[in-house]
């Protein structure tokens, strides 16, 4: 079941000359973990914008073509009923931090729906608690590292329980270390609540484990589209300069001369490891 769906969706912001994203058609299933790569400048934020209906109901620009998310036409339906549904996580989690504590910036989103004291509170430890955060709870959020500002800007998305989460590279101030700790909430979210994912990420060696669906763009189009093997070890990929993981490229390298013959393109250390040790024991 389709939960996001572009035919043709094409976006020009006011003044430019070009636009942003150009006739980009894509499908996003229910549940999918999709990542969204391409070079710097592809438009891969524009197009999360349009998801979450900043796109056109704050950055106005020309937007043509369909666009649904959630069964939503995006173009009529206001961003505050959006908000409902597709959560966004910026790169910088210091754009969407604000409050004295932890637990208030969690809980902002519920206070502008209005919801009841009681529940907001148990939605609020919910968040906390899937995001590792609980303990931290009634920390200033200038006060926190990096990784855990944005487990905190992830937390305060949690709570308002949409069906979609888009996160604009959201470890591209963070150490591999806090990267992964995020992927991994991430995709808890993903596997154990049934949350749709979209990751715009440039990280791919640690990414592309999680994904179940890659999409690549390139100068405002969408280039490839598929399975993250397929399109990972694709020759275009590459050509593009899409950060193909390392244990991808040795893979390649193995195969071309003839010391690893197998379809099991792999996307991880784990995966690559367990490929070198059957040649070994053959």
């Amino acid at each position: 079941m389709a939960i996001i769906r572009t035919k043709g969706l094409t976006y020009t912001y006011p003044v430019a000359t070009k636009p942003a994203v150009d006739g980009v058609s894509i499908t996003i299933e229910k549940g999918e973990f999709a990542v969204l790569t391409g070079p710097s400048g592809c438009g891969k934020t524009t197009l999360c914008r349009c998801f979450n209906g900043l796109i056109p109901h704050f950055y106005r620009g020309d937007l043509r073509g369909q666009l649904q998310v959630t069964g939503l036409d995006v173009k009529e339906t206001p961003i505050h009923e959006l908000a409902l549904h597709v959560g966004l996580v910026f790169q910088n989690p210091e754009n969407q931090l604000f409050a004295l504590s932890v637990e208030k910036d969690v809980a902002f989103g519920l206070e502008n729906l209005g919801m009841p004291r009681n529940e907001m509170q148990k939605q609020v430890d919910y968040a906390l608690e899937t995001s590792g955060i609980s303990h931290l709870r009634l920390k200033a959020p200038h006060e926190l590292s990096g990784g855990q500002q944005q487990r905190v800007a992830i937390a305060g998305i949690i709570a308002m329980q949409p069906e979609v989460m888009v996160l604009d590279e959201p470890t591209s101030f963070l150490d591999p270390l806090g990267a992964e700790k995020i992927f991994k909430v991430v995709r808890a979210l993903n596997q154990e609540h049934h949350m749709t994912v979209i990751l715009v990420e440039h990280r791919l060696d640690l990414a592309a484990r999680y994904a179940d669906h890659v999409i690549v763009m390139d100068r405002g189009k969408v280039i490839l589209d598929g399975e993250p093997k397929d399109v990972l070890s694709s020759e275009k990929a590459r050509l593009i300069g899409v950060g193909i993981p390392k244990v991808t490229l040795l893979y390649q390298q193995l195969a071309e001369v003839g010391l690893l013959k197998t379809n099991e393109v792999p996307l991880s250390s784990e995966e690559i490891t367990a490929l070198l040790r059957g040649v070994l024991n053959d």
